[in-house]
């Protein structure tokens, strides 16, 4: 269903694409390698990609406040 989306959408419009999951780990999420090359082929030929590391920005208060263990937050 989501190469269906994937497919009608290629070079008809912009596509914003958040995922916590590297491209190398897309044929897992899929069950398909096949798919998932597909699925990259089509949403990384135009594309600008931003990659963000580093802490959860969420958890940065929780933190602070002592809600949640250093050693449990990291994700």
């Amino acid at each position: 269903m989501f190469f269906q989306l994937i497919s009608r959408r290629y070079e008809r419009g912009p596509m914003i694409l958040t995922s916590n999951q590297s491209f190398g780990g897309w044929g897992n999420v899929f069950g398909d390698r096949v798919i998932a090359s597909a699925i990259l082929d089509r949403i990384l030929h135009h594309a600008t990609t931003i990659s963000i590391r580093g802490d959860s920005y969420r958890l940065k208060d929780k933190l602070k406040s002592g809600v949640v263990k250093p050693t449990t937050a990291g994700a």
